[in-house]
């Protein structure tokens, strides 16, 4: 089966599972849960918060 990754924070879904929205413009955004969803929602990037998989990266914690 096919698993995804969290728009926001880049961990895997499994299937049947998180939050799918979709845009206006036709653009879908997959979520693993709703703290993912409102902090995208408030306008959050990824690479500056620390718990996220890019945001470690991008801080060099991990």
């Amino acid at each position: 089966m096919e698993t995804k990754k969290c728009s926001f924070c880049g961990t895997k879904l499994e299937p049947g599972t998180g939050i799918l929205f979709a845009k206006k413009d036709g653009s879908t955004y997959n979520f693993c849960s709703s703290k993912c969803r409102n902090n995208y929602k408030m306008g959050r990037l990824p690479r500056r918060t620390i718990w996220t998989e890019t945001g470690r990266t991008y801080m060099k914690k991990a």
